[in-house]
């Protein structure tokens, strides 16, 4: 009985051993995406997005500089946080080296950051303090808002809405003044697809997933995150509506720092700007 029982012990220090060791293994996805409507128009550019998601600052395995390393040769365009930082007061600074390493990769149009439902955990002063520590280092903060930036030629909207699961979204207000261009949005919760039948986007980046996290052998615990995971849309590029959207696994972990059957994320995405993007308008409901 004994031996049962100090095996049953290895075997779990073993397992928890190698869940810790998974949340060193960063991926690097990189995701080419094609214009399935103007497959005949030859892209005049493509945009390169650096996406980072849910870095969960409590629980990292990943340091700024392991970063950056497995950055620095790659060409950015755009740096997109797509939420979740952290959930303590006291983790804050933890996120200024990484802020760091993002202003060391120098992205040519800029860094853009929404926020996720951990880091509405904070009381206001200090999700203040967040969002100014984001601002500080050259990261513009978005909450149902929108930035058109003009890239050799082509007006591309970058649409920052509010965390969904914590009813923060407000599509009309983030698409306000939008007329024409390539729209990039940034979301948390990817499950805000469902309620954009009448907002136009041509590729959305979002996280709060994790991948499942601990997949045993499906992410069973994510029926309660909304729709998107009964449909076993929990990770990787998908299309609702016949609109492309992307979850990423995310940096960090919540809850305690292992994973199973999924791996820490860092995703660069390659977009194509086509003349036509550069004159179609956008439907905003």
């Amino acid at each position: 009985m004994l031996f049962i029982v100090s095996l049953i012990a290895i075997l779990l220090f073993i397992g928890i051993y190698k869940a810790y060791q998974n949340t060193k293994r960063v991926t690097v996805n990189k995701i080419h995406l094609h214009d399935e409507n103007h497959q005949h128009y030859k892209p005049h550019y493509k945009l390169n997005i650096l996406q980072i998601s849910d870095m969960h600052l409590e629980n990292i395995s990943v340091s700024a500089q392991e970063l950056y390393n497995k950055l620095k040769n790659e060409k950015i365009d755009i740096i997109a946080l797509t939420g979740d930082y952290l959930d303590r007061k006291w983790s804050i600074p933890k996120l200024i080296p990484y802020l760091e390493i993002f202003q060391k990769l120098n992205p040519t149009y800029g860094t853009y950051a929404v926020f996720g439902n951990h880091d509405y955990v904070l009381r206001e002063k200090n999700f203040q303090k967040l969002k100014k520590t984001l601002a500080d280092y050259a990261c513009i903060p978005m909450q149902n808002e929108n930035i058109t930036l003009d890239i050799h030629g082509h007006p591309v909207n970058i649409i920052g809405i509010d965390d969904y699961s914590t009813n923060r979204s407000d599509f009309q207000t983030s698409y306000r003044g939008i007329t024409k261009g390539y729209n990039l949005v940034l979301t948390h919760d990817p499950n805000a697809v469902l309620d954009m039948k009448q907002f136009h986007f041509d590729y959305l980046l979002s996280g709060h997933f994790h991948g499942g996290q601990i997949l045993y052998p499906k992410a069973f615990h994510l029926v309660k995150m909304g729709k998107l995971p009964r449909l076993n849309m929990v990770k990787g590029l998908h299309h609702y509506d016949g609109k492309p959207f992307y979850i990423s696994e995310g940096l960090g972990q919540t809850g305690v720092n292992i994973r199973v059957g999924s791996r820490p994320e860092i995703t660069l995405h390659q977009l194509p700007l086509t003349q036509e993007l550069a004159t179609q308008g956008a439907d905003v409901g």
